[in-house]
Order: structure tokens, then sequence, then C-alpha cells
């Protein structure tokens, strides 16, 4: 399989979102390799770019959730996936949970939160590419 690259790839439907997660990771000297709004293109671009970290949002535009996108990037590419989500429901967490998470964050994520987190998978990341 081809490696991951130090990237992160944001998938948000809302653009406001994008901006202010990019702004974060990129102040961080994380390159972010580009977004998505839908499941379909957040498959796509997590193929065609390799990162090592997706932000995902569960509920994006389109049939399908964040959740199903996670889990097919985690089959073909093997990123892995932070889901920040302002659901808390005992069943949308419980079908994030069974993707093996890198992390869970519930909106609103502080900065300092958000990068710590970030931080810390990419740390894991580094050492088990």
């Amino acid at each position: 399989m081809t490696p991951l690259n130090r990237t992160v790839l944001v998938v948000d439907d809302e653009g406001i979102i994008v901006t202010l997660w990019t702004i974060h990771v990129e102040s961080m000297g994380v390159p972010v390799c580009g977004s998505a709004a839908t499941a379909a293109d957040a498959v796509m671009m997590a193929q065609q770019h390799r990162p090592a970290v997706v932000l995902m949002d569960v509920r994006l535009r389109g049939s399908a959730d964040g959740v199903s996108a996670a889990i097919e990037i985690h089959e073909r590419v093997g990123s892995k996936v932070i889901f920040i989500t302002g659901s808390q429901e005992p069943s949308t967490i419980d079908r994030i949970k069974a993707d093996h998470p890198a992390a869970i964050l519930i909106k609103p994520v502080p900065s300092q939160v958000l990068q710590h987190t970030v931080d810390a998978v990419l740390g894991a990341w580094a050492a088990n590419p």
C-alpha cells in the first residue's frame, strides 16, 4: 500500500467551518491537502492525497454521512479519522465508535483541544506510518 502523507483532509459541509479548521491546522505547520462537503468527495480526495489525518464531520451534504465516508477511507486508504461533530445521540456515537476513530470531539471544539488532538494523532502516525 502507498504510504500516507503528513497532511490533513478537512471534511465538513459548512464552508466557514472548513476555513476555520484549515487555518488552524495550517497554523500548526501541518499542510491541508484539501476539503470536501460530501462523503463521495471525501473518499475521492483521501484516495488522491492519502492524508495521514482526516477531520470528519458526521453530517454532510448528500445521502451518505461522515461515518460511511470514514469507513470507506479507513478501508481504502488507512487514514486516521478525527470526528468533530455536534451530534451527541448515543446511536451516532455508537456508529462512530464502530469505525475505530482516532478521536471524537464534540462541537464547539476549543482550538487548543483540536491542536492537541491533531498533534497526538500525527505523533502516533509518525511512530507507525
